[in-house]
């Protein structure tokens, strides 16, 4: 089972959100062979405290749909279904394969996985807790993925905030046209086209992603690889000052 481990609050203010972290481990081997490869799962996640009342139950249930699409549970038992299912998978879906590739060395990495979410709450704007999800995972193939999951909290409801709360109706085009030009700004490109022919927004137009962070000054709209440039390029940040987006806000 995973267990509770620390208790620490996202800021000083009084209605700001006070959480502990629980943390997950699951390893197991592909086969029962000493030299086997694993798989590894670790789970360290910010969990807001239960004496916090609706608000906390709010909070947690929606981190537990959004990182697990799991309901109906907390975010402890959210989060050791996941490991479980996920080492059981992986043993029941690659086993057979590895039996095939066991003696080739090479291929041993391909079966080497590993799945890592650090969840951290930090403050955000007056008001708003904001909970960042740090993923690495490795599933075979050429490489591991990075991703930065980012959702917000408002401290006296615990209810998560989307685009749509904090922006105007038809938001979307003002919003667009300004992370164009911070993208092109930040790839040091001069138009469009030239923004293409560096790799980004191959085959998609830009777009505002879920993923943001609601800071005091700023929102800085966060792209994982392969949403709006290849995997080269890395996760891309785009931070938007607030007096530029004054046209849109609610």
């Amino acid at each position: 089972m995973g267990s509770i481990i620390m208790l620490s609050t996202c800021s000083s203010s009084e209605d700001s959100i006070k959480y502990d972290i629980i943390k997950v481990n699951r390893h197991v081997t592909i086969t029962k062979a000493a030299d086997a490869p694993g798989c590894d799962v670790q789970l360290e996640l910010a969990c807001a405290k239960a004496n916090d009342g609706e608000r906390a139950k709010t909070m947690n249930t929606a981190i537990a749909k959004w990182l697990f699409d799991m309901e109906d549970v907390n975010l402890q038992q959210a989060a050791d279904s996941f490991a479980n299912k996920y080492t059981r998978d992986y043993q029941r879906n690659f086993a057979p394969l590895y039996r095939e590739d066991a003696n080739d060395p090479e291929k041993r990495s391909w079966y080497e996985y590993h799945y890592h979410i650090y969840g951290d709450m930090s403050s955000g704007r007056e008001g708003v807790t904001v909970y960042t999800a740090t993923i690495d995972y490795y599933e075979g193939g050429a490489h591991g993925i990075n991703q930065k999951l980012i959702r917000n909290f408002r401290n006296d409801t615990g209810k998560m905030l989307m685009l749509n709360d904090i922006f105007t109706p038809s938001f979307e085009y003002k919003l667009n046209e300004i992370l164009l030009d911070a993208l092109t700004e930040k790839a040091g490109a001069k138009t469009v086209d030239e923004l293409r022919q560096m790799g980004y927004l191959y085959a998609i137009d830009i777009f505002a992603p879920e993923n943001f962070i609601l800071g005091r000054d700023e929102v800085t709209f966060v792209y994982n690889p392969f949403e709006i440039a290849p995997y080269d390029k890395g996760i891309i940040e785009l931070t938007i000052d607030n007096d530029e987006l004054k046209e849109i806000w609610k």
